[in-house]
């Protein structure tokens, strides 16, 4: 076995200078061995093989692996390969192994961006169709919302709405289908695009020619400097510098060649945390009166068949008070709804006030208050009472709210029944009308004023709110969460430039050339600075003879 030390690898990661000379203090991080040695193996029938094999040795502490000049050519976003040793061309893949056994057609086509971009497209489609669409209503909405006697567009009806499950969009086959396409997409463009490029700049590639240095995107050429000047000068503006001999290689911002894969995986877990949301929630809205109460797995009901109860289903839900708040003007500005919740013992095990974009979240249960309603009125005729009237909704045009009542006044088994009747907008006033459909005035509940209508003293005592309110569990939630988190911080590490410098020693001439992935436009100037930063040689014998002189 013959055993060759190669020329030392010097790897630049503090350097100190110790006077003006060129003199710098080195560490050495790797050192390469050959070994050349012969193997034979035995005849095998009428075959015979020997030959030499040489192996490479690399002693490295944290580097990645040293190579010569390279074949390998980054074009945009394609790795191409020559005809050398291809160790950086194609990625083995390990997270995504099982792509290794598509056929390279299949996974060219998924990962080509016209597809993609089209896939993209359709999925946004038809998150607009349901939003346009209502989803989760009874069929006999959709029958008269769609009829076929009065198509939209002249052909849509409800026949198409359940045909392609557009009552359940986010849930239906063709979108989660969709959902399924775009993520095979990311993933083979992950493995055939990205991680071949992450693979290739993570190589060292030291160039052993001016020639090859000078076909860079910039190239530059001192007559008289130091490639450890050089070296000293681009550590400190944050490049990672490395040398063999006369030859230097420095680069900065690999994560921004990292970044695109975790903008995919980023994607994934926004697919993947959407089709938990569709598949495996429950969802249900409920209409509770003030000091009644009511059980969550009887409002929750599945919306996919991943769905699974949790032990929370098991939970009463007590409203101990609903109350408003108001504007000035007399608008509701607010809603609260005081809850508490009891195990199956009748033990309370959490207690809180809630109101819009304040919910309650327990058990993985989230309850949301989202709406109100009039329940009913509490008053007293001539101090008899109180009576517990119901309120009901009137409908009106446009979306403000009216709820009316009734007080029967004389023979309820007449067959007109005279009564007062008094109106309401809203918990804070109630609007009184006589037996003759006449104004008598307005009350507010609580204050205890009387007010005389036909000869009677009525005095409202208290308005009884109903707490709209609706209770969801979302598996999906915090994989989505996750997902634009990790998307933001990606795109943003994506504007990372990945800066690679070369350089040659050549005598006392340096060639220096480098390139970006981005800021094309501004690199120029940054190696123009960093150039300008170099010191130039002297002779020493010139420096002698102009100070005798």
């Amino acid at each position: 076995m013959i055993v060759t030390l190669n020329p030392r690898i010097l790897h630049f990661s503090k350097l100190h200078p110790l006077s003006r000379s060129s003199s710098y203090i080195y560490r050495t991080r790797n050192v390469s061995l050959t070994t050349n040695c012969k193997l034979q193996k035995p005849e095998n029938g009428n075959q015979r093989s020997s030959g030499n094999l040489t192996k490479t040795i690399s002693l490295s502490d944290s580097a990645p692996p040293v190579t010569e000049e390279t074949d390998v050519e980054v074009s945009g976003d394609r790795v191409v390969k020559g005809g050398g040793n291809g160790n950086g061309g194609g990625g083995d893949g390990r997270g995504l192994g099982f792509l290794k056994k598509l056929p390279r057609k299949v996974l060219s086509v998924l990962s080509n961006l016209p597809l993609a971009i089209t896939e993209m497209a359709t999925i946004a489609a038809l998150m607009a169709l349901g939003t346009v669409i209502e989803q989760g209503e009874t069929p006999d909405f959709y029958f008269q919302k769609y009829p076929e006697d009065n198509p939209v567009f002249g052909f849509f009806t409800w026949r198409w709405i359940f045909t392609l499950g557009f009552d359940h969009m986010y849930s239906s086959p063709i979108f989660l289908g969709m959902l399924l396409l775009l993520a095979a997409s990311l993933m083979a463009c992950t493995y055939t695009t990205q991680i071949p490029l992450v693979k290739v700049a993570r190589r060292w590639t030291f160039m052993k020619s001016d020639e090859a240095i000078k076909k860079q995107e910039f190239a530059d050429t001192l007559p008289r400097a130091s490639i450890q000047d050089l070296g000293m000068i681009l550590m400190g503006d944050g490049f990672e510098v490395f040398m063999k001999g006369p030859s230097l290689y420095a680069f900065k911002g690999l994560a921004g060649r990292f970044a695109p894969i975790g903008v995919h995986i980023s994607m994934l877990l926004i697919m993947v945390g959407g089709t938990l949301s569709a598949t495996g929630s429950f969802r249900g809205s409920v209409t509770v009166p003030q000091g009644l109460n009511f059980v969550m797995g009887d409002v929750l009901a599945p919306i996919g068949f991943f769905s699974v109860p949790a032990d929370a289903f098991n939970t009463e839900v007590h409203v101990n008070r609903f109350t408003m708040d108001y504007y000035d003007s007399g608008e509701i500005s607010q809603y609260h709804s005081d809850l508490s919740l009891r195990d199956l013992n009748g033990k309370e095990v959490l207690r809180k006030t809630i109101s819009v974009n304040d919910p309650l979240r327990y058990g993985g249960v989230t309850i949301y208050q989202t709406d109100w309603s009039f329940s009913a009125l509490q008053v007293t005729k001539d101090g008899e009472g109180p009576f517990n009237l119901a309120m009901a909704p009137i409908k009106i045009n446009g979306d403000k709210k009216l709820y009316g009542t009734f007080l029967p006044v004389g023979d309820t088994n007449a067959p007109n029944v005279k009564g007062i009747s008094m109106l309401a907008r809203d918990l804070q006033s109630i609007v009184v009308y006589d037996l003759e459909g006449k104004f008598a005035g307005i009350r507010r509940p609580n204050s205890k004023l009387p007010i005389e209508v036909n000869g009677m003293k009525i005095v409202i005592e208290d308005a009884i709110g109903s707490t709209g309110l609706e209770l969801k569990t979302d598996p999906g939630v915090p994989v989505v969460y996750a997902g634009f988190g990790a998307l933001m911080l990606t795109t943003c590490i994506s504007y990372l430039s990945h800066s690679q410098i070369w350089a040659l020693q050549n005598g006392t001439t340096l060639v220096v050339g480098g390139r970006t992935n981005r800021a094309k436009n501004e690199f120029p100037d940054d190696m123009n600075r960093l150039l300008d930063q170099v010191p130039e040689l002297i002779n020493k014998n010139t420096s002698v003879v102009s100070e005798q002189s």
